[in-house]
């Protein structure tokens, strides 16, 4: 009996745990990470390089075809005679996360694939880019976002207007104060799983982890539309939300306009001081 136990504690230890978690993969196979500088509140330089305007370009570009797409499809819902006739709430929750899983996957190389200015704020409060690039990404975003948009109204301009053109309200039954806690809670999910998919600190200390930064982004947003789309029609975007509202252009998408801007900026704004106070607070090696 007792070289059976003695077998057994020779077994449970002989192998040691090949994928520690947490702080035990910190130490183990001697990994270090060294934090980049932060990004400076100018860059005047970045206004005289190429790779800038590209980076402008690739925004405007994404946010347009992801308005195309995603206002397409809710116009497609918007008609149809039942839900059961169409994709329903859950196909419009997939197209709104699907083409930014996609539209990542495109274009985080060139500009990190923002498609959002509250994620862009996130990161401009982590000091991730320099207020230069973060104003400029601003404004390509929401210039995709009002072309996408328009060119789904040229394909019917009444079916359009009949069907509110996409944009985003605060539903009936609703408060004002309900919506802007849904667009704080929704862009708070989303910007936090930006910062942790992005993350080189934990690419470094948990290398065993494996990540594909655009899956778990788009799935963040599939799941936020699923929860939220009952009570704005989900927004945490705000250049999504303008675009639709200036080619919708009448005064209930106005009226909400706010929610759908200052909701989403103390979304991401608290995602960003949560992940950089808490989240990246754990000990690492240094030397």
């Amino acid at each position: 009996m007792e070289g059976r136990e003695e077998d057994v504690r020779v077994g449970a230890n002989k192998f040691s745990e090949r994928q520690p978690i947490g702080t035990a993969a910190q130490t183990q196979d001697g990994k270090d990470y060294r934090e980049p500088p932060p990004a400076p509140l100018f860059e005047p330089s970045e206004l005289t390089s190429w790779s800038f305007y590209r980076a402008g370009i690739a925004e405007f570009v994404a946010t347009f075809l992801f308005l195309y797409i995603t206002v397409l499809t809710v116009m497609g819902v918007s008609r149809s005679p039942t839900k059961c006739a169409s994709v329903g709430i859950q196909g419009i929750a997939w197209a709104f996360g699907g083409m930014i899983f996609a539209l990542v996957y495109c274009t985080a190389g060139i500009s990190g694939g923002h498609i959002n200015p509250a994620v862009t704020f996130g990161l401009f409060l982590a000091r991730k880019l320099s207020l230069t690039r973060a104003v400029f990404y601003m404004v390509m975003q929401c210039l995709g976002a009002i072309c996408g948009a328009g060119v789904v109204k040229a394909f019917g301009k009444s079916q359009y207007e009949l069907h509110n053109g996409g944009a985003n309200m605060v539903s009936a039954g609703y408060s004002k104060g309900d919506g802007l806690g849904a667009e704080i809670v929704g862009t708070f999910v989303l910007v936090y799983t930006v910062f942790s998919a992005t993350d080189a600190k934990r690419s470094a200390r948990d290398s065993h982890v494996p990540i594909l930064a655009p899956l778990p982004i788009g799935f963040a947003v599939f799941l936020v539309h699923l929860a939220t789309i009952p009570i704005t029609g989900t927004g945490i975007n705000p250049a999504r939300s303008l675009g639709a509202a200036i080619i919708y252009n009448k005064d209930p998408a106005w009226d909400d306009q706010w929610i759908f801007w200052v909701g989403p900026f103390i979304g991401a704004a608290l995602a960003a001081l949560y992940h950089q106070v808490v989240i990246r607070a754990i000990p690492f090696k240094s030397s």
